[in-house]
């Protein structure tokens, strides 16, 4: 049986320094529950993964995006879950980041991220943050 890829945006979004990303709790009882994310969600019908962003970061964390670019696709292959990701560097919003839904949310500098345990499909974005930010 073939899983259905569900296509992911989500933002990766920087402090006025860049030194810092705002990263968010998932929920225990989601899929890969209790590590850390960067805000995002699925991609709607008639939407393309920058409005997608836009509209998740302005309901899940209550800030309104302002500058953005492409960071890194990528897609990923989880036993039970396929998922097609698009990140963008978040380097300019209005609005004060904080978990909408009840999720934690916290300000982390670049160089601890690794401190922050992350879904497998986050590796290579981990990687390229630092690549392209330092850390």
């Amino acid at each position: 049986m073939t899983k259905k890829r569900v296509w992911i945006a989500a933002g990766i979004i920087l402090n006025s320094e860049q030194d810092q990303i705002f990263i968010t709790l998932r929920d225990a009882n989601a899929h890969q529950g209790g590590l850390w994310e960067f805000a995002g969600g699925k991609v709607e019908a008639n939407e393309t993964a920058e409005q997608a962003v836009i509209r998740e970061l302005n309901e899940e964390i209550g800030i309104q995006v302002t500058t953005l670019a492409p960071l890194i696709s990528l897609a990923h292959d989880y036993p039970d879950k396929a998922l097609q990701f698009d990140f963008f560097a978040i380097t300019a919003f209005t609005g004060e980041a904080c978990g909408n839904e009840g999720q934690a949310g916290v300000w982390v500098a670049i160089n601890e991220l690794n401190q922050y345990p992350f879904p497998e499909a986050n590796a290579a974005v981990l990687a390229k943050i630092v690549e392209v930010y330092g850390g």
